[in-house]
């Protein structure tokens, strides 16, 4: 293997990339709405879709009534149990519900989607559109002319400038900007386990005669089946879920309503932040610790954001105003207007609130709403895994797309089996509700904070609003949530240590694998090939160049991979076409399929090499897509007819040998007349069979054919037209080009190994070693995640020392 090391500066943000010309296509870069257009037309689909949202979004939020009071009301504040403590509780769980979840998420947060995405990594994919925050150098301009880059005004504030400025050009404050991004995700991913675990262990409150084995047993068949059920499809598990959390939300509005109108209508009263002050009055810092118990009335407020993706704004906005937050207030209201007149009940508050004549019906809704409500951030949970895998913040995994029209909603086999893992140790080792709701708290709250410090950056560097408007946002929302933020940091040893271990080492892992995605780009960045050197071999490259294409994968956006150096250096033959792909993705949601293919040429034409780049948003289904080959011939050809009329390529400049790119939109590819394709009946592997001169590998060609029938496929014949007009030099090309795809198809990646440099430091080296390594190692291929068939696959091994 070939083993080069690096030297060079690590800091690649600065280098020049290549421009593109944009062909085929319209730019669409004008102004975005900041908030969702709302019609009648439209209405329809939204009331649908919030139906759904009961089911997956509100689940966690719409039970937290089960635990609330019972959480505030432990501790040192057992000696302040009075009638003028519960009113205090509840103007703090009324203001806090209409604060944080109802102003900054619905009425703000919601309008900061990311193309209708929502999370803190869509929150980040805006920003790195919007200044250089990315701390990966593989930023094009011709990225910018995609129709989804834009977001918002197109003016530049002299505020928002300067604080662009500062940042990029401090690697230290984008990197601490990524990390706290980071943890961020981390923190998410936690919720994913701590959720199901305090919605069954719900089950322990409801004061059943079962003992704590049974309750424990129930809870993890319960959890079991839970995760088992995600594979259908958020849609499916809405619908299946919805009623149920519906019906739940109208039985606690009705149980409040009868509490309040039953036991003390003056709790109305409590409406007013009055009581707040007096609440704090008079119980001085043990009601500042109780707090914690608070924000339990707003856990999973997260994943209204979070979830943007599987829904739309309309519908969570519709959902949560009209009915999720009315039944909340009046469940709170309800059960604080009882236990001002039954102080004693406040260990089991929710249920001792229920009349007996009820009570049946509302533990069973209680119970099964209780196991819904895990559905929220699990659905969170995938959404934020795939957006850092697309941003390179996540090792490779499988994604399933479990919906044709939501393109959000999907489902990851990895994920959600070690998130049950995970949710059942918790569940078997911390079983006490109130352990897991100090971990839950804390891991929610710091959500919050970071979300809000991220919007901040949002409405200066996004919206272009005033920095004192920005500012105002930030310290009025922090100083809400720094709050409870620090009551719930007093938890830690009851339990919150749970949540911080799980989003640390979430993190860790996020981290570990930016870093050495990062350092091995940046190997590529600095070791690609020469193109004087390239020239110097001549169009033979100092090889024989055999019939066929050559598909060359490699990471670089510019230049030659080290890598191609590497093969023909020990191999004496390559294909007499070759094509440098590169799948990447951008900080975008969705690509347009007519905006997906970036195609350009590397070096003079008597070469045959070109690039293409192919792109993905992060929210995008990378699939197996059969056309895949016959899109890239059909794009390569009309980039040589293009490249032969358009004036701007007819350059003959050694330094523009490589970088010339254009938008080929594949509409225009398919409308094209620059080749004939006709259908026939073969297989996919049979074109290959008979251009091969090797009876050996026809016969294992043929077995493999026989033996895995879904790799058989259309084939399309492609032929020059008789076009008397078209330059011989462009046809002797495209002819050139035809007779390589009918000899076929070879699949060149490289399988690299990274290692740190002898003189890297210790953590550099474990970094590298052995977090990087490790995770390469048993995740998903390349080869798997890129969807190439592994029968025309060429692996070609190097040592990385960065």
């Amino acid at each position: 293997m070939n083993q080069i090391d690096m030297d060079r500066n690590e800091d690649s943000n600065n280098l020049p990339t290549p421009g593109a010309v944009g062909l085929g296509q319209e730019s669409s870069r004008g102004k975005r709405k900041l908030t969702s257009k709302f019609s009648l037309e439209n209405l329809p689909g939204a009331l649908v879709l919030a139906y759904q949202s009961f089911g997956v979004v509100y689940g966690d939020l719409s039970t937290s009534p089960l635990y609330v009071y019972r959480s505030i009301f432990v501790g040192k504040l057992q000696n302040h149990q009075t009638s003028d403590a519960i009113f205090g509780a509840f103007s703090l769980i009324f203001w806090t519900l209409t604060l944080i979840p109802l102003l900054k998420y619905v009425f703000m947060l919601l309008s900061a989607d990311d193309n209708g995405e929502g999370g803190t990594f869509a929150l980040y994919s805006l920003l790195c559109r919007h200044a250089k925050f990315s701390l990966l150098p593989n930023q094009q301009a011709a990225d910018e002319e995609l129709s989804a880059y834009k977001y918002g005004p197109s003016g530049q504030s002299s505020t928002s400038l300067a604080l662009k400025r500062f940042l990029e050009k401090h690697k230290k404050l984008r990197t601490l900007l990524l990390l706290v991004v980071l943890l961020g995700a981390g923190m998410v991913i936690g919720d994913g386990v701590i959720t199901p675990a305090i919605s069954v262990s719900g089950l322990e409150a409801a004061g059943t005669n079962l003992t704590q084995g049974e309750v424990l047993f129930i809870a993890c068949i319960i959890l079991v089946g839970l995760f088992a059920l995600q594979h259908v499809g958020t849609q499916k598990v809405g619908f299946f879920f919805a009623p149920i959390i519906f019906l739940w939300l109208i039985s606690i509005f009705s149980v409040g309503l009868y509490n309040t109108i039953r036991w003390n209508p003056k709790i109305v009263l409590a409406l007013s932040p009055h009581y707040i002050i007096k609440f704090f009055s008079q119980t001085g810092i043990d009601g500042w610790i109780s707090l914690g118990g608070v924000l339990l009335s707003i856990t999973g407020t997260e994943a209204m954001f979070a979830d943007l993706g599987h829904f739309n704004a309309l519908s969570i906005r519709i959902a949560f105003a009209f009915i999720v937050y009315p039944c909340l207030v009046m469940q709170y209201m309800g059960q604080a207007a009882f236990l001002s007149k039954n102080i004693s009940s406040i260990p089991n508050s929710f249920y001792a609130s229920v009349p007996d004549s009820v009570f049946w019906p509302v533990f069973i809704l209680a119970t099964l709403a209780a196991i819904v409500a895990s559905q929220a951030i699990i659905s969170a949970t995938f959404s934020i895994v795939k957006q850092c895998n697309a941003l390179s913040c996540f090792p490779r995994v499988k994604v399933v797309h479990t919906s044709k029209h939501i393109h959000g909603q999907i489902y990851i086999p990895e994920i959600n089996w070690i998130l049950m893992i995970l949710t059942l140790a918790i569940a078997i080792g911390f079983h006490d509700i109130t352990t897991i709701g100090n971990a839950y708290g804390l891991a929610c709250m710091s959500v919050m904070f970071i979300t809000t410090f991220l919007m901040a950056l949002v409405i200066v560097c996004v919206w272009q609003r005033s920095t004192v408007l920005a500012a105002a946002f930030l310290l009025f929302f922090w100083f809400i949530e720094g709050a409870y933020l620090l009551a719930a940091y007093t938890k830690v040893p009851q339990g919150g240590w749970v949540s911080l271990v799980l989003s640390l080492f979430f993190m860790f892992i996020l981290f570990i694998w930016h870093y050495g995605t990062r350092k091995k780009y940046n190997f590529d960045l600095y070791n690609k090939v020469p193109m004087k050197w390239i020239l110097g071999l001549g169009p033979s490259l100092g090889i024989v160049r055999v019939p066929g294409i050559g598909l060359v994968y490699s990471e670089l956006a510019t230049g030659v991979p080290a890598i191609f150096s590497h093969f023909i250096t020990n191999l004496p033959a390559f294909h007499n076409v070759l094509v440098f792909v590169c799948v990447k993705s951008v900080p975008v949601p969705y690509v347009s399929p007519e905006e997906r293919f970036l195609i350009g040429r590397i070096g003079p034409r008597p070469y045959r090499m070109y690039r293409c780049i192919v792109r993905y948003g992060y929210k995008d289904l990378q699939k197996d897509d059969e056309n895949f080959e016959n899109l890239l011939i059909l794009s390569i050809a009309e980039f040589i007819q293009m490249e032969a009329v358009e004036p701007q390529f007819s350059s003959t400049d050694t330094a523009s040998y490589d970088g010339r790119m254009a938008v080929i939109s594949s509409r225009s590819v398919q409308s094209s007349s620059t080749l004939i394709a006709s259908e026939t009946e073969d297989f996919g592997s049979i074109n290959s069979i008979q251009s091969s001169k090797s009876l050996t590998l026809q016969s294992l060609r043929s077995a493999y054919g026989d033996e895995n029938p879904q790799v058989r496929r259309r084939q399309l014949r492609f032929q020059v037209p008789h076009n008397p007009r078209m330059d011989p030099v462009v046809r002797e090309e495209l002819l050139d080009l035809i007779r390589a795809k009918e000899a076929g198809v070879a699949y060149i990646l490289g399988h690299s190994y990274v290692k740190a440099r002898r003189s890297s430091s210790f953590l550099k080296k474990f970094v590298i070693d052995i977090g990087y390594s490790f995770l390469r190692k048993n995740c998903r291929g390349p080869a798997v995640a890129l969807h190439i068939p592994h029968i025309s696959l060429i692996e070609v091994g190097m040592i990385y020392h960065v």
